[in-house]
């Protein structure tokens, strides 16, 4: 690949890189490439549904041929470094591409090492974890097979894929627990590393009506540190208080600490106060701040919003329309505004709609309707509506 250059160089073929892809095709740029490794494309939000019983494993995922747009080329690699200087990419393969425009959207690693025994606890017969397309199914195996003993569900500090994508399958076994006479008899954990369950007014209300409905019991300002697999025990602490507590549990869904991937790290797009490696991007027109051919939305970047799948749709529009204006030195004509949403299923037929800007101030899309109430009607939208506009009208630039 010596030699190969792209008007505009995807790095990454998830939701941000193909929604992107289409999108810029669509507004007329021909020469569009995205460097994607892997061979299926998986739509995340149903691993939460796939975990709580209420999805099956082949609705969230298709081929990675099959999702791409056409007129955009497929590069099925990985990239280990990037040269700003040069306007060029380095693959795993030992090649190398040039571009005109380079957009970074790879999405974040799970950092299961970082919490000792973590690894092990979600491969062994009691732990799962629905963040890993994989373990989804054997959670809800497990969390179905309970009906007696504690059940332990954790979230991590820091910035993650959808933050309250941590509670759903919680609330999921809870209602499908209590429907089958069990839920008297089950323990359920909840670690929480922050002060409140979610951080927004009104949404939080709700969650914590439905934790007190199904017995939740709720640590708050808490993370797990560490797992004995053998034992079955989980060590939590918190953080206020330093103080730990040993859980032993019969059934643990741990979410593991995320951050970008390591080849990022090194590369020259973070700024370098980032541990996190997350791209340096105005959080408002998502354009690196040094290097104003590279941009980058999504999970990767360092925005200052609660990353989800619906912010990632308005950083998608936003970003096209500023590239497009980019490549022939025009004003950047949009801007991101910090939207964020996270359908939290608190039963098996109810969503809590959680719509909020990057301050966490409720932001909800039909101006004065309480999205935020429990309701059918969410569920209707988030489980049956959601995943047919993200095959048939995200992936292809047209929502």
């Amino acid at each position: 690949m010596a030699g190969q250059h792209h008007e505009v160089l995807i790095v990454g073929g998830g939701n941000a890189g193909v929604s992107l892809a289409a999108r810029l095709h669509r507004y007329g740029v021909k020469d569009v490439a995205v460097v994607e490794p892997r061979e299926h494309h998986l739509y995340q939000p149903l691993f939460s549904h796939i975990a709580g019983g209420r999805a099956k494993e082949s609705e969230a995922i298709r081929s990675q041929h099959s999702v791409m747009p056409r007129g955009v080329e497929w590069i099925q690699d990985s990239v280990t470094d990037v040269d700003p200087a040069l306007n060029r990419i380095s693959l795993a393969s030992g090649g190398q591409l040039g571009f005109g425009h380079l957009v970074v959207c790879p999405g974040l690693q799970l950092d299961w090492d970082k919490i000792p025994g973590l690894t092990e606890a979600v491969h062994a017969p009691s732990g799962a974890s629905h963040y890993e397309f994989s373990l989804a199914v054997k959670a809800w195996t497990l969390l179905r097979g309970l009906t007696s003993g504690t059940a332990v569900f954790t979230m991590p500090s820091g910035p993650i894929k959808c933050g309250g994508a941590a509670q759903k399958p919680m609330y999921l076994a809870c209602d499908y627990w209590r429907e089958q006479g069990v839920l008297q008899d089950i323990r359920v954990v909840m670690v929480q590393p922050y002060p409140t369950v979610f951080g927004v007014p009104g949404v939080d209300d709700e969650l914590n009506r439905k934790i007190a409905e199904y017995g939740i019991e709720l640590r708050l300002d808490s993370e797990l540190v560490s797992v004995d697999a053998a034992a079955q025990t989980a060590r939590i602490r918190q953080s206020t208080t330093g103080s730990t507590e040993d859980l032993r549990y019969d059934v643990l869904n741990a979410v593991p600490p995320q951050s970008a991937p390591d080849w990022l790290k090194g590369t020259e797009l973070p700024a370098p106060d980032d541990s996190g490696g997350f791209v340096e991007v105005d959080p408002r027109t998502l354009r690196h701040v040094r290097f104003p051919n590279i941009w980058s939305l999504g999970d990767a970047a360092g925005t200052t919003n609660s990353k989800s799948g619906g912010a990632l749709r308005n950083q998608t529009k936003v970003l096209a329309k500023n590239l497009v204006a980019a490549r022939t030195a025009k004003p950047l004509p949009a801007k991101y505004d910090g939207y964020s949403v996270c359908p939290f299923t608190v039963s098996r037929s109810t969503v809590v709609f959680a719509e909020f800007d990057d301050q966490y101030r409720p932001m909800p899309s039909i101006p004065k309707v309480p999205t935020w109430k429990e309701s059918r009607a969410s569920w209707v939208v988030d489980r049956d509506i959601f995943p047919q506009v993200y095959w048939n009208l995200i992936l292809k630039g047209r929502a």
